[in-house]
């Protein structure tokens, strides 16, 4: 239900001061979101209005530039969150009735156990739509978004179609007039109770004006409890003939054969001829009556008493002259007319009936609620989902989901649009429900119903689902907390209920992508553990990749310790990766070398300096380490070379022979980038300066294993586990 005026904050402009836009060289600018009502709003320049310099300094400025996201539809709260959440769950139950049955190969519409089940669907949105008026008539308007009358107004059309199109499994075929009459009374009441109980404490109550109509209108209502009630005061009237004939009329309206009361159609129809009979007797008897003696002091009760005879006889023409006199509507005449005129009218007879009415009494054009009782009884469902959809977009979504499997409205889709009638609709409200990003669940269950169509939108709403989902409204220390909370695991459990509506509905590509855009949020959180574990179940291995090169990022940035700490949370991911016959070898040998060497700074950290030493050498040698990271793993073995520990030092000559060739001829890039990066880190920059520092080392670490006569070939053998 679209909202006529939008608010946003902070505002642009004070209200009642647009034309300081104009003086500021600005005018608006919106672009919709092909996805849902939403829209961004923004400042823009009036080009070829106002020279340059004229323009507002603070909007030349691309870096202060403010996008307003507004939605025309109103966020759905309070109530109508719930009876959203609600219906939804009736709505899924529908939509599994109708996959049992397309397993099972049966057909809906002759399946004795579907139709049952589908008319207790029905009659579970009547009632609760019931549920939901009569909550909120009872609590204050400030409390609801919703009026209650609109709660009523939906409970009036779902009722109204559940007795047209979804009966009692049998009584498709059986008369409907008893139970229009039954609808009309319930969701119509007249007359009303207060003129009853007015008319009730009156002595003579024949005396008073609103006496004839009311009796007629019980009569026409088929409520004969009120009507042979105020009959029986009659007893006391001075014309003699006024107190035979109601004496008379009391027994043939407590007698008035009823469908319910027969167990078989035959018999109700035998019983009402009989009836009609004594009606046929009454009007007679009322006939005879002389003229003079048909009025009494207040006016002509004969006139009165023979329209309520009129109507038991079923004469359209009486019943139609009464509504237009007692201002009642179109509606009253009829199910007034499967009452009286034809007791045995059936559904499918309906429309004939309801056109001619139409004619002399036609619907309000400006009442939905009219406009779609109407199009329900003349059998235009098509009209009546366009007046729906006007009304609520809940209410069109819902009746066309409950038309297409009762053969209502076509099955084949729109030419242009590639798009059902009833796949039209519930993705319309789907789209009204994509307002509020909270109830992503609710909206893509409606989507994923649609087709392909609706499963596409469906994955375009679940890769964009916010990870973190604030409150509106909420104070500062309010959001902290919250943010807190979501690194804590709330972002987690957002993603594993995405990951099992994916599952769910068998979306593969959409699982891969949320995954990805988790791995993505998780680095930034620093939690480079899940966003390793994300990046696996998408099988995502560059994005793996890139991974591992933002944790050996942060060794450059903050340093050994730092760094050991963050491989703590992805060394576990590692078997199970190698064990994954998918993997990238490449990518898993990146992340291997970054385990590794956070192990040989732990050791450092630790002070275990001859394992640390053999960890750096076994690197090298199993050619673990990426050639950007040779200049910072030689720097590495500086001070392990000053501290005399064993080393097989002629693997490190070798590499840095090579680095040094190799930058001498050009790539010294490919060897020395993070080397040269973590220089800077440090505030240094001479990269040439620090191999030299490296070859120097070195020479004096050969020079000392030469005086004390121990080769740089020595292997000694090591027996130590890993510390990360």
């Amino acid at each position: 239900m679209p909202s006529d005026h939008l608010s946003v904050v902070p505002a642009l402009l004070d209200a009642g001061r647009t034309e300081e836009l104009e003086k500021s060289g600005r005018t608006l600018h919106a672009t919709s979101s092909p996805l849902n009502e939403t829209y961004a709003v923004y400042p823009v320049s009036s080009v070829g209005k106002f020279p340059r310099h004229q323009i507002s300094p603070e909007f030349n400025d691309p870096d202060d530039q403010v996008v307003y996201f507004v939605s025309s539809e109103a966020l759905p709260l309070s109530e109508r969150r719930l009876f959203i959440g609600d219906t939804s769950i009736i709505f899924a139950a529908w939509q599994n009735l109708l996959k049992s049955v397309t397993q099972n190969g049966t057909d809906l519409l002759q399946d004795e156990s579907g139709q049952r089940a589908m008319r207790k669907l029905a009659i579970d949105y009547v009632n609760f739509t019931k549920e939901c008026w009569v909550y909120t008539a009872k609590s204050s308007s400030d409390a609801r978004q919703v009026p209650s009358d609109h709660y009523r107004t939906l409970y009036t059309c779902l009722s109204l179609f559940a007795i047209l199109y979804v009966p009692d499994y049998g009584l498709e075929n059986a008369p409907v007039g008893d139970d229009l009459m039954e609808w009309l009374n319930i969701h119509f009441i007249e007359p009303s109770s207060e003129e009853g109980d007015h008319l009730s404490t009156l002595e003579h109550p024949w005396v008073d004006e609103t006496f004839w109509p009311y009796l007629i209108r019980a009569t026409l209502r088929g409520l004969s409890k009120a009507a042979t009630f105020f009959l029986g005061t009659l007893s006391a009237h001075p014309s003699k003939d006024l107190r035979r004939l109601s004496q008379t009329l009391i027994p043939l309206l407590n007698t008035q054969p009823k469908l319910q009361a027969y167990e078989a159609e035959r018999d109700f129809a035998y019983a009402s001829h009989r009836w009609k009979e004594k009606v046929k007797a009454l009007r007679l008897e009322l006939d005879s009556v002389p003229e003079p003696d048909r009025r009494d002091d207040y006016e002509d009760w004969w006139d009165r008493f023979s329209d309520i005879v009129g109507i038991l006889e079923g004469r359209g023409e009486m019943i139609q002259k009464v509504c237009e006199e007692l201002g009642a509507d179109w509606k009253e005449v009829c199910v007034a007319w499967g009452v009286f005129v034809d007791p045995r009218l059936r559904r499918q007879d309906l429309p004939d009936i309801i056109a001619q009415v139409l004619e002399d009494m036609p619907p309000d054009p400006t009442n939905l609620e009219d406009m779609i009782h109407a199009a329900l009884l003349t059998g235009d469902p098509l009209k009546a989902l366009d007046h729906a959809a006007k009304l609520d977009p809940w209410l069109s979504a819902h009746l066309a989901d409950m038309m297409e499997p009762l053969a209502l409205v076509d099955r084949d889709p729109n030419e242009d649009s590639g798009l059902t009638p009833r796949n039209f609709y519930v993705l319309s409200y789907a789209q009204y429900l994509h307002a509020d990003s909270a109830l992503w669940r609710i909206t893509v269950a409606y989507m994923y119903s649609c087709g392909k169509i609706g499963a596409k939108t469906a994955d375009e709403v679940l890769v964009r689902v916010p990870l973190r989902l604030h409150g509106a409204g909420s104070t500062d220390a309010t959001e902290s907390n919250v943010d807190e909370r979501s690194g804590k695991g709330d972002l987690s459990g957002i993603i594993k209920d995405l990951n099992a509506t994916c599952h769910e509905y068998e979306r593969e590509n959409a699982r891969r992508t949320i995954c990805k855009i988790a791995a993505r949020t998780f680095v930034q959180k620093k939690e480079y553990g899940l966003a390793l574990s994300y990046c696996s179940s998408a099988e995502d291995w560059p994005g793996l990749g890139r991974v591992v090169d933002r944790i050996l990022q942060e060794y450059i940035q903050t340093g050994p310790e730092q760094y050991t700490r963050y491989v703590l949370d992805i060394a576990p991911s590692l078997q199970a990766l190698r064990a994954n016959a998918g993997a990238h070898g490449v990518f898993i040998h990146r992340l291997i070398f970054a385990v590794r060497y956070a192990e040989f700074h732990q050791r450092l950290l630790n002070q275990d300096l001859q394992d640390a030493a053999w960890d750096l050498v076994t690197i090298f040698q199993e050619e673990i380490a990426p050639k950007s990271w040779w200049g910072v793993l030689l720097c590495d073995a500086v001070q392990l070379l000053r501290y005399g520990k064993s080393l097989v030092a002629c693997i490190l000559l070798y590499r840095l022979d090579e680095v040094c060739a190799r930058a001498a001829q050009g790539s010294g890039e490919d060897y020395l980038r993070m080397l040269d990066m973590k220089l800077r880190v440090d505030g240094r920059q001479d990269t040439q300066e620090r191999l030299q520092v490296i070859r120097l080392a070195l020479a004096k670490y050969f020079a000392r294993c030469a005086m004390i006569g121990t080769g740089g070939t020595q292997i000694i053998d090591r027996r130590v586990g890993p510390t990360v």
